[in-house]
């Protein structure tokens, strides 16, 4: 093979313009910082932007994972913001009551209320769009729009602060000197591999999203399968609604998860999975995941205006989506696309070939 072949096949591989696009962001704050990539131990603890890239995309990379299962069957959760917002504040709600805030017992009571919740709700999600038939983007505008209020009703509108060292371990604590968040997302991210690539879930969910009805002819249960990938969609949202309320020792349901639906929805995009069902990476929507935290932190450490940071962020992400299109890239950078074939011209010949036959047989 030579060097041209062998750099198009890497051009060509799906997560080959995520990590460019990272690996590019990351060395553009250099000049900026420095030490960006320096790591430092202090008091048991690493610490640097590198490690802070990670804790502060942990709730990010956590509701993606589950937005990738949900768009591979061709869907869409839009509910997630609210789901985090709500198991937030059932979290603190339930650990401000207590006595002692510092209960291993009432924080883990508090911890399988906040999930219970999210369940149901990722439930009631999956219930209308597989049973009900409705489209999912209005199935789930409905907790996206009545969530966002039922959490600000548990807070009574107000900000719900607690003082809990068990709770504040979720999203903000330390363990073998790393944030103990990242071992959450490590587990959540594991665990979602092997169910999905070391057994037949996987190519059940790609099935459903490819043809849900060819996958309910052949005997699959695409209903049950639905239901399924957006009760665990809601599953990872409320534990990332943990993650944001325990790093702040706080619950905010007006503004905790606020638009994280539609920054899981790039990262799975940006990831290389299709919006239109089928095939999904979930290495890919981690890589993503990251490349629109680090583009947040970019932001701050270049010192982009406030008021045209959202301009900036939707720039970046045009030019990600734009670099993963084989069109484009043929256009702009004359390579061929894996998909095209040059016509044969042993077919043009069959047809002069056979013309003087025709003629004969009149």
């Amino acid at each position: 093979m030579s060097t041209t072949s062998r750099w198009r096949a890497v051009t060509h591989h799906r997560l080959f313009w995520p990590v460019a696009v990272l690996v590019g962001l990351l060395l553009v704050n250099v000049p900026f910082t420095p030490d960006f990539f320096s790591i430092h131990l202090r008091d048991g603890h690493l610490y640097g932007s590198l490690v802070s890239i990670v804790l502060f995309g942990s709730p990010l990379i956590l509701v993606a994972v589950g937005m990738t299962l949900v768009i591979a069957t061709g869907g869409i959760d839009l509910s997630v913001g609210a789901v985090v917002a709500i198991a937030g504040a059932l979290a603190c709600l339930s650990i401000s009551g207590e006595t002692d805030q510092n209960s291993v017992s009432g924080v883990l009571l508090a911890l399988g209320l906040a999930l219970v919740a999210a369940l149901v709700c990722g439930l009631w999600n999956g219930v209308l769009v597989a049973r009900m038939g409705i489209q999912p983007i209005i199935a789930t505008l409905i907790i996206m729009v009545a969530g966002r209020g039922v959490a600000q009703l548990i807070t009574d509108g107000q900000i719900v602060t607690v003082n809990s060292d068990p709770f504040k371990l979720i999203g903000g604590g330390y363990w073998l000197t790393l944030p103990f968040s990242i071992f959450v997302v490590a587990a959540v991210v594991a665990v979602t591999v092997v169910l999905t690539r070391r057994t037949a879930l996987g190519l059940l969910v790609e099935s459903v999203g490819g043809n849900a009805e060819a996958s309910r002819l052949v005997g699959i249960r695409a209903r049950r399968i639905k239901i399924m990938v957006y009760v665990f969609c809601a599953l990872c949202a409320g534990i990332a609604g943990l993650m944001i309320s325990s790093n702040t020792s706080a619950a905010d349901g007006n503004n905790a998860g606020l638009w994280i639906e539609l920054d899981a929805i790039l990262a799975v995009v940006i990831g290389g999975t299709s919006l239109l069902g089928g095939r999904f990476s979930i290495s890919g929507t981690v890589i993503g995941a990251l490349v629109i935290q680090t583009l947040t932190t970019t932001i701050y450490t270049i010192g982009v205006p406030t008021q045209t940071n959202l301009v900036f962020k939707a720039a970046v992400v045009i030019i990600v989506c734009l670099l993963q299109s084989p069109k484009f890239r043929a256009k702009v950078f004359g390579a061929r696309s894996r998909g095209t074939k040059t016509p044969a011209p042993v077919e043009t010949a069959a047809v002069v070939e056979t013309a003087p036959e025709m003629e004969v047989s009149r």
